[in-house]
Parts: C-alpha cells; structure tokens; sequence
C-alpha cells in the first residue's frame, strides 16, 4: 500500500516525486536534488529552508509587479464570490469586456480588438489562425504561407513550434509539424555584435532575407510574418537597429500581416507598455500573456487591426464569424486578475520604475564583461543575458554550473544553453539589481 502523504510533506519536501512529470525540467536530475520554493513577496522566493531567493527572473517573465500583490489576489476574490466562471461562447460576462476595453487604451494604436485565451502558446496559434482566416475573408485564400524566425520561440503548440525555430523544441515533432512554412534567419552574430550595449548596430540587412522568401514562394502565397520584437527564451537576441522597421516596410510592400509575439516583451518589460512602441514599429497583429495577469492565473490575449476585425464581420448576423475559441477564454477570475494588474502598472508607475532601472541593470551587466569565460552580454529594457564558452564537458554545463551556484547563493536565473537569462520584475531597486549581478558575478567565476 502507498503512503498517504500528508499536506505538511507536500508543502515541502514530497517524498514521492515520480507521479509529476516537469516541463522543460531535466526531470531526474532535478528529483534527485530539488529546488523547492514555499512562499514568494516581492522580489522574493521564501525556499523550502527558510532562504529568501531573489526572483531575478520575474517567474518565467511573468511576475512583472512583483509576488503576492494582495490588490490581485483581492480583486480575484471578490470576483469568485460573484461569478467563478461563465463561458463567452454566445453569452458574456462585463469582466471580459471591461478587461478588453482597459487592454486598448494601453496597445499600440490601431490594435482595437482583443481575442482571449489561456496562455502565449494559444495566444500564438489564435494569431496564426486569424491570419489565415483574414487571407481567405478578403478573397486571398492562396496566401496560406506562414514565416517565422530561426531561434523564435512561439510557445508549443503545433502552430507555435511549426513557426518556432528553437531546435529541441521541434526535433520530435518534425514529421508533424504545419507544411507551407519558411523562416527567416536569427539576427545574432558574435563577430558582429558581442556586447552591444542595448541595440547592435549591425544586422538590419538581415531583414532583408524577406525579399529572397518571397521570391522562393511567391508573395501572393504567404499569409503573415511572425517574430518576437525580442527574442526571449533562446537567449535574448536583441533587434539590430533598423531591423523591425525594415520588417515592417517589406510586409507592407509584399501585403503579409506581420505578427509580434509580446508575450515576453510587453506589459512594462521594455519600460514602455509594449516593444512595439519601444521600437515605433506597429504590427498588425499581437500577442500577448505572462504580465498581463502577473502570471497569477492563466490568460492570453491576441490584438488585431479593425481591418482585419471587420473583415471577419461581413456575413449573416446569425452566423458564427470566427470558428475559434477555448472554454476558458476572458475567464472571470482572470479577467479580474488582469484588470488589476493594469491598476497596479499605473498606480505604481510600473512601467516608469522599469525605464528608470534599465540602464542601472545596462551598467551592472556589462561590468560582467571582463569574467572568465563572459563571450557576450545582452540587454535591452529590463532583459538582459550573459552568454558563456561552452565547457568541454558539452553546451549547457557551464550556465547550468553557473545557475546552481546562483540559487545555492539565494538568486534565481534562468538558463538556456550556455546563455544566463534574466529579466527581473519592474519594482526592482538598484540595491535588488546590484544583488543580482553581483551574485552572478560570483557564480561565473566559481564555474570557470
């Protein structure tokens, strides 16, 4: 007979850890030594033995007002008292409306119309989907190609994988992934643009590859473009000056729809409310999730244009315009959640506290330049990376060396191959900043 575990034993340490299998988790490395997390306030985790860790990566990018904002939690709990779920499946509820509406007064003009989900993977293949339906509204149902970017990262659906372009991520899934798409080249470079201070000045022309695309399949053939304004989870690429408005120009010139998948990069986390107005580059459609609940509860959100709204608006009022939708879609307690998010940005200046600490994590970053083993350091916004030489033992034994030290000396870092990510909550003081880096500092060192 199994032992029944007590809540006690689940709280810390369960003794039985095989029945959870982990995403993105070197599983039986991690069930042999675990790093357990019980508590988390601001900019801090609690561990399970009582450390406080700081959170150097805001969750997963998400927490971007910090842990335990007691206006979220408050404002989800009054709303369970009043409604926990309605379906907005030919019936609503005023939270998905108001969330909407208080969503566009933040996008980025022109964006007035918001599809909900439940996570950036469905915000990401809601968006795919558009595309392709808005093609075949307006009488160009031939434009059934999709481009996405080598090393993009668009969540794991099938869609989001198909026009990813992160290697692990589509090994197994290759025979199945969506026919009809291209990809463009990643823009990073080291012999170009090892430590950029915010924005390389070199690689615009990499846009450019758009043309040869387009030329290969015919441009009558592709339906949209889709690129993280930023790169995240690869690494953090950051755009070359001029290289989304060239973007945005060939688009324009081809008529492809260009998507910007913000989930990552909006909601404060370039010191503005999205990259799209960081860069001054609007796309026609957006995506959007992590920060915009807090990462509290589940949601995501796609943005669209009102032409391509309104394209889908044309037939029978009884019909059905868009056959698409998930049984969780501008769920109440999300909603809830999300409308009290946007309070906090705005009544704490959120955004504002992010553009002010930018350049004090800018600074801090790039004194890391002169480590041992230090090849590259990136940063734009509150995002910043640290990419190091690959250790004999194989890609990824440094970083995962290095984020060990990280959180064994009370920080959390993120790591993907050899590259230290971070991208730490908008209410960071210099004082949380200069913590981080210097931990950082320490733990390069000791991996060396």
């Amino acid at each position: 007979m199994n032992k029944q575990l007590s809540p006690q034993d689940l709280n810390v340490k369960p003794n039985d850890m095989d029945a959870y299998w982990m995403p993105f988790t070197a599983n039986k490395q991690f069930k042999a030594n675990p790093r357990m997390v019980t508590g988390a306030d601001g900019a801090f985790y609690t561990a399970d033995d009582g450390r406080q860790v700081l959170d150097g990566a805001a969750g997963l990018w998400c927490v971007n007002a910090g842990h335990n904002r007691k206006p979220i939690a408050d404002a989800i709990n009054a709303q369970l008292q009043e409604l926990d779920y309605a379906p907005n499946f030919q019936m609503g509820h005023p939270r998905a409306f108001e969330m909407a509406s208080r969503l566009k007064t933040i996008l980025p003009t022109g964006l007035d119309h918001v599809f909900f989900s439940n996570s950036g993977s469905e915000a990401v293949d809601t968006a795919l989907k558009i595309a392709l339906a808005y093609q075949r509204a307006r009488g160009e149902g031939q434009r059934t190609r999709l481009i996405g970017r080598e090393r993009g990262y668009h969540g794991v659906g099938f869609g989001g994988i198909s026009v990813g372009g992160m290697t692990y991520n589509r090994k197994a899934f290759s025979g199945a992934l969506l026919p009809h798409v291209d990809h463009l080249p990643h823009t990073h470079n080291l012999a170009h643009q090892a430590f950029s201070v915010g924005q390389p000045e070199w690689g615009a022309h990499l846009a450019d590859d758009l043309e040869r695309i387009c030329t290969l399949h015919d441009p009558s053939t592709i339906a949209a473009v889709i690129v993280e304004p930023v790169a995240g989870s690869t690494g953090v690429l950051v755009p070359p000056k001029g290289y989304l408005q060239r973007l945005r120009e060939l688009c324009d010139h081809y008529g492809l729809l260009l998507i910007f998948d913000e989930v990552i990069s909006g909601f404060g986390r370039m010191g503005t409310g999205f990259a799209a107005e960081f860069f001054g580059v609007t796309p026609d459609i957006m995506t959007m999730a992590k920060g915009i609940t807090n990462g509290v509860i589940p949601m995501g959100a796609t943005a669209v244009s009102g032409d391509i709204y309104n394209a889908f608006m044309d037939g029978p009022e009884h019909m059905i315009e868009f056959f698409h939708g998930y049984t969780y879609s501008g769920h109440p307690l999300a909603c809830a959640a999300g409308i009290a998010t946007l309070d906090l940005y705005r009544d704490e200046q959120l955004f504002e506290n992010a553009a002010k600490m930018a350049p004090v994590l800018e600074k801090k970053l790039h004194s890391l330049r002169d480590e041992p083993n230090v090849i590259d350091i990136r940063n734009i916004g509150m995002i910043g990376a640290v990419e190091l030489k690959p250790h004999a033992d194989g890609v990824g034994k440094r970083a995962y060396d290095t984020y060990l030290n990280c959180w064994h000396n009370d920080v959390v870092v993120r790591f993907t191959g050899d590259t230290i990510a971070m991208s730490p909550a908008l209410i960071m003081t210099e004082e949380n900043i200069e913590q981080l880096v210097e931990t950082l500092r320490q733990a390069i060192r000791d991996a060396a």
